[in-house]
């Protein structure tokens, strides 16, 4: 089978999959149905983002809520006080978040391992107590946003299916971005970056300038969604968009669905958010904390059998079921060791 052949099946599946995606609102008409499906879009989307920085360049941060926070506060703060359409106020948000990411990211990158991913989570931790504390930003009170309009010119609506498709967009949009890094010559240092750091600096590679590279489009792309759900859900707090449990959450859909794999994070969503979802409907108030739980029992489960994550583990079996099929072919190549012995 040709490259062409394969890139061409890959788009006829992408088409179909975004045309599913488009028609499915139509089919799933229960209001309640819908924030589900909303949920799962805009866990994609944040798990794509990070994917950019902790897939591909191979980054793990544990404190991407710091930037989820800033495109909600900066959004909201924008439409409160000047009053400007929230789709300024994403590309604000996501602008701040980017500078905040390149000051950040200047001296944790300095850092190797587990301890970078350390400093995200003190810096998030930082920015949540910070906010907590500021008169200027309400602090713990939270910021509500006017309901006195509503209309895509301020992003709010009265039913569910117009955010729907907001956030598919966005999904498709931070997709659209995460594929073209993949297949340009960035997308190759970050994976050099991620699997041979030295040789990728003896090859004349600056780690830490395309470190920051990473970093900056995935703080921007995850800025946009806090954005996105600061409109959705009309109010924030620090307790809502900077907590640890966002980046916990952020991190883990993009490695239980398979880091460094464009459509892993979406798999990772589908599956963490539904399992999320209904366990909160099982539980109700006296699951107070079991979104941590499973989040424990997720990492745990990936780290033991699958550190691929689902869709290495997929593939893991379909070369295995390939193997033993009749007539199969051994993996090195087109003919079987037998048929070549003399």
């Amino acid at each position: 089978m040709t490259t062409a052949t394969i890139l061409s099946r890959k788009g006829v599946g992408t088409i179909a999959l975004l045309a599913l995606a488009a028609l499915l609102p139509l089919a799933v008409t229960e209001p309640s149905q819908q924030n589900f499906l909303i949920l799962i879009l805009m866990g994609a989307q944040m798990g794509v983002a990070w994917n950019i920085v902790g897939g591909y360049a191979g980054q793990v941060s544990l404190g991407h809520a710091v930037f989820y926070g800033i495109g909600a506060y900066t959004s909201t703060m924008l439409l409160l006080t000047l009053g400007l359409t929230p789709w300024i106020g994403a590309l604000a948000g996501g602008l701040v978040a980017a500078a905040f990411a390149l000051a950040m990211g200047w001296p944790c990158f300095r850092l190797k391992g587990h301890y970078f991913a350390m400093a995200t989570i003190a810096v998030a931790e930082i920015m949540q107590i910070l906010v907590t504390n500021s008169d200027a930003l309400e602090g713990a009170v939270g910021l509500y946003l006017p309901m006195d309009q509503s209309g895509w010119g301020v992003l709010i609506f009265l039913s569910k299916l117009p955010y729907y498709y907001v956030i598919l967009g966005l999904l498709v949009l931070t997709v659209l971005v995460s594929w073209a890094i993949e297949r340009s010559h960035i997308g190759y240092y970050f994976r050099a970056i991620k699997d041979e750091p030295e040789a990728a600096r003896a090859l004349g590679v600056s780690l830490t300038r395309y470190k920051l590279i990473a970093l900056t489009v995935s703080a921007f792309l995850t800025a946009m969604g806090g954005s996105f759900y600061a409109q959705k859900e009309m109010f924030i707090d620090p307790g809502s968009v900077f907590a640890t449990t966002i980046s916990i959450k952020i991190a883990l859909i993009a490695i239980l669905g398979g880091v460094g794999r464009l459509t892993g994070p979406v798999l990772g969503a589908v599956i963490l958010i539904t399992i999320e979802e209904y366990s909160r409907t099982l539980f109700g108030s006296t699951g107070s904390g079991t979104d941590m739980i499973i989040y424990a029992a997720m990492i745990i489960l990936v780290a033991v059998f699958s550190p691929s994550g689902v869709l290495g583990l997929l593939g893991d079996l379909h070369r295995h079921l390939g193997r033993h099929l009749p007539g199969a072919k051994p993996a090195g190549g087109e003919t079987s060791a037998k048929e070549i012995r003399p």
